[in-house]
């Protein structure tokens, strides 16, 4: 895996998470999950970009898994929401967040969210609850519930209108629920929120559009552990662009055409 520099912090913008690490006396079995994930088994100290840290990796390579222990650890709720959700459908995380130490800079956020799609409907849902319950309305969520949006619509929305700014976002793999042309207006709005609204973003991602922003660092999981890796060297990049580039002779392997 190639290294890539870790910028420096801007004055401006110190961000409000600098490292995160495991505490191994807080761990009784590094051979058990979470800790047999190379990339978790080897994390040393994790630096936080100040704007956007990415986090990038094959399917099972402990993104989502460090994702969640990083929010849960940052004071969120494992399924998303603001640091005021409580809900739980199903307990399913790991224990990595109860060895994981953060450690946090000068300013506090005043503002906050984990997004993650594989739980973002029962979020909806709690969402809907709340207002129903105390008589709220949607207005913070784009003015109707999330549910009468579709899945990229209501990404959208949330982003666009509940991230206030001086905000910590922490967002798992939100390309899911959004066609490219939105992947693009999320890069936008994240861009506005980062540089213009003092807020910091954590993002486990496998979209080249999202990892293409410049004010990041880039983290790379594999199966020797987790290091920064330029955007030209992740995986991704380099399969889009091979495809978009030879679309014919990949169609002709992987259809068999040639037979």
């Amino acid at each position: 895996m190639r290294r890539s520099k870790l910028r420096q912090s801007p004055l401006d913008n110190p961000g409000f998470l600098r490292t995160a690490s495991v505490t191994r006396s807080r761990v009784d079995d590094l051979d058990k999950y979470p800790y047999d994930i190379p990339a978790i088994r080897n994390l040393g100290v994790l630096k936080f970009d100040p704007y956007v840290t990415f986090l990038v990796g094959e399917n099972g390579s402990g993104k989502s898994t460090l994702i969640e222990a990083i929010a849960v650890a940052a004071g969120f709720n494992a399924e998303g929401g603001s640091k005021n959700f409580n809900f739980a459908t199903r307990s399913t995380e790991s224990p990595l967040a109860e060895a994981l130490s953060i450690s946090r800079g000068p300013q506090r956020e005043t503002d906050g969210f984990f997004l993650r799609a594989e739980s973002f409907y029962n979020v909806a849902t709690n969402l809907e609850e709340l207002a129903r319950e105390q008589g709220g309305s949607y207005r913070a969520y784009g003015g109707k519930s999330l549910h009468a949006q579709s899945h990229g619509e209501s990404f959208i929305a949330l982003v666009g209108n509940r991230f206030y700014g001086h905000g910590l976002y922490i967002l798992d793999e939100p390309e899911a629920a959004l066609s490219p042309s939105r992947q693009l207006l999320l890069l936008g709005l994240i861009d506005r929120l980062a540089r213009h609204n003092t807020s910091q973003f954590v993002i486990a991602t496998h979209s080249p559009i999202l990892l293409a922003y410049p004010h990041s660092t880039i983290y790379g999981l594999d199966d020797t552990g987790i290091a920064p890796i330029a955007y030209e060297e992740t995986e991704h990049y380099k399969v889009t662009l091979d495809f978009l580039t030879n679309r014919a002779a990949y169609l002709r392997h992987l259809t068999d055409e040639s037979l």
